[in-house]
């Protein structure tokens, strides 16, 4: 059974992001995996401090909680991460989420994670493709500094209002066949 680790960067419970994330875990049970969804608003996940100890394969110096997430990132699968747009960029929990990644840039950290899947959902109010672009740059830049794959990637413009997207029939296709693809060990190689 395939392992599925959501990780939402929203700020705003039962929203956009939430209903996808949502919507991929019924795909990926569909085809018999599981998939848990971490919610890092309430999280104390701090900024990076840059000291490499990480690099030295040590623990992370900042005691928050992030550590135990590194576990659950070793452990899945394939992951899916989660944002709304806000200024042209991922949200400050999402960032502050992806900054914490540099303790996968060591070699003895960084195996754990090689070729490692990770969808994308990324609703924003916008219905400018350009507004999602620097947010979908930077995901896809990371990811392949990583050496992760991208499994494939939910966009949903036009989104506002608390949970609309789920009137959204198409983006909630995608959603569901993204978590399909996920179960199944597919997606974009």
């Amino acid at each position: 059974m395939k392992r599925i680790l959501g990780v939402m960067g929203s700020p705003r419970g039962g929203g956009n992001t939430h209903t996808l994330m949502r919507q991929i875990a019924e795909g990926v049970r569909d085809r018999g995996g599981e998939m848990d969804i971490i919610s890092l608003k309430g999280l104390a996940v701090y900024e990076c401090e840059g000291c490499h100890i990480c690099w030295q394969s040590k623990p992370c110096s900042r005691q928050d909680d992030m550590n135990p997430i590194y576990d659950e990132i070793i452990r899945c699968d394939a992951l899916v991460l989660g944002t709304p747009v806000y200024w042209y960029g991922p949200t400050a929990l999402m960032k502050a989420f992806m900054d914490r990644f540099v303790y996968f840039n060591c070699e003895e950290n960084r195996r754990h994670i090689i070729g490692k899947r990770v969808g994308l959902v990324i609703p924003y109010e916008d219905t400018d493709p350009d507004t999602v672009a620097p947010v979908v740059d930077f995901f896809e830049r990371s990811l392949a500094y990583l050496q992760m794959t991208m499994a494939g990637k939910v966009l949903a413009p036009g989104v506002t209002k608390r949970g609309e997207v789920k009137n959204c029939d198409g983006f909630m296709a995608e959603a569901f066949a993204l978590g399909q693809q996920l179960a199944e060990g597919a997606g974009t190689p």
